[in-house]
């Protein structure tokens, strides 16, 4: 798979990466849809105009525009990269206003917003070595590797999320080991004279001092936060979300199998049935926030977004990494429980009487709607949807968003669908809604996807550049019209985008 050759595979920082990124898609998903390009003029002529204006301006992608894009979205990365080497190296994130370094906050640690994912470890320079890969830059990532290997250290006196610390950087550790080791180089020599698999030993050390956020639980699910140094903190809440101990599998399960040692995959497979044993027996659904001693249901809201989201998204993309036809059912009985219980509209995607689909959010008990806003990293549904082979409504559901982007420019935190404004005007980088757009184009090969992902590169370049990198955005309800309001106590370079 050419992850170079596209527009939308060099805006993310993950997307489509490596297997253990969880973007494999299967076979299906990589031919021509059928009648894909109907659906999509069906469903996007809603905001983009009548057929013919479709046809006109979304039909084609030039190969000198999708170079040009290319080599934007390269340059976009590399603004941010190279001035969070120059300012804010070895500290995690770079504040892109204030051009200067952020680590955690020592002196509030209940400053959860940040500390929950810096972890004074270099998360930016971590988190971007298999971008440098993707994007050619084998120089860059070699000496990136190397600085990684000689200056970071997870012997820290830090208290960290379990979930963050996963995704973020053992999932890096994993697919830069794995792109320094593959035999096939796909992304040109990437490897690295006397590579050790000292990225791999780093990632085995930081899997190690999670372990304890799975011990002395009774249901088997972790505790949401471990400080690196000593363990499980006396003071750490019984509460976690449901995403956070259901969403460790895909890179627990590669460091067990790279490393031959099971315990890893074991821990997150366990977190993984003790959430799925405690589902509703009358709607199949899940609540947002469970007590892991007890395996009460704190939070009952059951939905696509926060707390939720990356338990259904690991589900699908375990099995296509293992093959683990337990994996596989279980993401069925759970999808099928979206649709049963959260899919509101006609039944036909682009026909029909009524709206057209919407996933709201619902007592996992009843099915009973308890709001009316729906929150940015929903965006994500579709995207997996195609991996599912759904689409046609995966076309939909995409349209959804990218109306909201075209109206905003941005994706706001929360939407209101009843009042079609947003509730949270803020928009925090997330890559979401650019992986759906990826995979349906991967699925479709429809140019207008292309388009997609250039109209948010331009937006972002627009609206999130900043003095030193790319900040998130506020005030996102008019930025057509307004300034955006930033604020440099609070804003980082996300090291995700």
């Amino acid at each position: 798979m050419r992850w170079c050759s596209v527009l939308l595979g060099l805006l993310l920082l993950r997307l489509g990466l490596l297997a253990l990124r969880g973007l494999v898609l299967p076979g299906a998903a990589r031919v021509v849809v059928p009648g894909a390009n109907a659906v999509c003029r069906a469903s996007y002529g809603r905001f983009l105009g009548p057929r013919d204006e479709y046809g006109r301006r979304y039909s084609t992608f030039p190969d000198g525009l999708r170079s040009e894009m290319r080599e934007m979205a390269r340059a976009m990365f590399l603004f941010g990269y190279d001035n969070y080497m120059k300012f804010a190296f070895p500290e995690d994130e770079l504040n892109p206003i204030l051009c200067r370094g952020r680590g955690p906050d020592t002196e509030n640690p209940s400053n959860l917003n940040i500390n929950d994912v810096l972890g004074n470890y270099s998360l930016t320079l971590i988190d971007a070595l298999d971008t440098l890969a993707v994007m050619g830059n084998a120089t860059e990532f070699q000496r990136a590797v190397r600085l990684v290997i000689d200056t970071v250290s997870f012997d820290k006196d830090s208290t960290v999320q379990v979930f963050e610390a996963t995704i973020r950087i053992l999932g890096s550790l994993l697919s830069a080991h794995i792109i320094l080791t593959d035999t096939k180089q796909p992304f040109g020599n990437m490897t690295l004279s006397g590579y050790d698999n000292e990225l791999l030993h780093m990632a085995h050390d930081l899997a190690v001092r999670l372990l304890p956020a799975f011990e002395n639980t009774k249901t088997g699910m972790p505790y949401p936060r471990v400080n690196l140094k000593k363990g499980v903190p006396p003071d750490s809440r019984n509460e976690t979300c449901t995403a956070g101990a259901g969403s460790l599998l895909v890179e627990f399960g590669i460091l067990s199998r790279l490393l031959g040692d099971s315990t890893f995959e074991w821990v997150a497979r366990r977190a993984v049935r003790a959430l799925w044993s405690l589902r509703s027996n009358d709607t199949g659904l899940f609540g947002n926030v469970v007590n892991i001693q007890t395996g009460q249901w704190v939070g009952k809201q059951s939905g696509l977004g926060a707390g939720l989201d990356s338990f259904f998204e690991y589900l699908l993309k375990s099995y296509i990494l293992f093959g683990e036809e337990e994996d596989l059912e279980m993401f069925n009985e759970a999808y099928k429980s979206i649709q049963n219980h959260l899919r509101r509209g006609r039944e036909a995607c682009n026909e029909g009487e009524g709206d057209p689909p919407l996933y709201v959010n619902v007592n996992m008990l009843n099915g009973q709607i308890m709001n009316t806003w729906i929150d940015s990293l929903q965006a994500f549904f579709p995207g997996l949807q195609v991996l599912k082979g759904d689409i046609e409504d995966a076309i939909c559901l995409h349209a959804f968003y990218y109306a909201i982007w075209k109206r905003y420019e941005a994706l706001p935190e929360r939407y209101n669908w009843q009042l079609q404004a947003p509730d949270v005007s803020f928009y925090p980088l997330r890559p979401e809604l650019v992986e759906s757009t990826y995979l349906l184009y991967q699925a479709t090969k429809n140019p207008f996807y292309l388009h997609v992902g250039m109209d948010i590169l331009l937006s972002l370049e627009k609206h999130a550049k900043a003095n030193s990198g790319f900040c998130s955005e506020s005030g996102v309800a008019m930025p057509r019209y307004t300034t955006l309001l930033r604020n440099p106590k609070k804003i980082g370079w996300k090291a995700f985008f």
